[in-house]
């Protein structure tokens, strides 16, 4: 399986994904519930440091009606520790056959990073037509993702944009039709988490969205 229809719309409706760094995972439910409370319904919660797996759980309960998603997943073991816990979707940086083989025969929705066509032919190899266009910016923005994407419309192909998108180009990626959402790091950033600056979490989630919500 690749992203479940029914999860495919949820995303689509949520537009913009907030991308959480954790280092406490004390702050993973006031994080959680700040971007709630902004409009923003979904994350991708990075696998970046050794309470992330704790963060995640405590999401899991506490914050059920947040889309949970993974990040920087890079092992299968990663895969089965996060299924295990009930993720809804996962999603890596690059895209390693071994791991997305792995993360689609269990059943987990999965999107892993794509910058090249060659990237796409293998992620189209494996069954995955959600894709996370990472790190978007440097690799060349959105001209290079129409590019790229060009040949393979007709796959039904989407992505989801990571990667140096700010308030500023924010409606210039949604405005694309392939774009279901983009990725967000700006939103809950380390440096808020960490200073539990809820309420700027909250007003950054709601500016985004005001943003979003004139669009589609």
């Amino acid at each position: 399986m690749n992203i479940p229809k029914e999860l495919h719309q949820k995303l689509a409706e949520s537009k913009i994904i907030a991308v959480l760094v954790i280092e406490d995972a004390v702050d993973a439910v006031p994080a959680a519930r700040a971007l709630i409370k902004g409009g923003v319904n979904a994350i991708e919660l990075a696998l970046r440091t050794p309470l992330s797996i704790e963060a995640i759980k405590h999401i899991r309960v506490e914050v059920p009606e947040m889309i949970l998603g993974v990040g920087t997943v890079l092992t299968q073991d990663q895969v089965d520790e996060i299924q295990a816990i009930g993720v809804d979707f996962a999603v890596s940086p690059g895209i390693n056959a071994t791991v997305a083989g792995h993360a689609l025969e269990a059943g987990l929705p999965f999107a892993p990073g794509i910058m090249t066509p060659s990237d796409i032919e293998l992620a189209l190899d494996l069954g995955c037509t959600t894709l996370k266009y990472f790190p978007a910016e440097s690799a060349g923005g959105i001209k290079h993702l129409l590019g790229m994407a060009g040949p393979y419309l007709h796959r039904n192909i989407d992505f989801i944009p990571l990667g140096g998108v700010s308030p500023d180009n924010l409606k210039d990626y949604l405005g694309i039709s392939q774009v279901t959402a983009v990725g967000g790091s700006w939103i809950a950033t380390k440096d808020k988490i960490s200073a539990k600056d809820w309420r700027g979490i909250t007003d950054a989630a709601k500016s985004a969205m005001d943003i979003a919500s004139k669009l589609r």
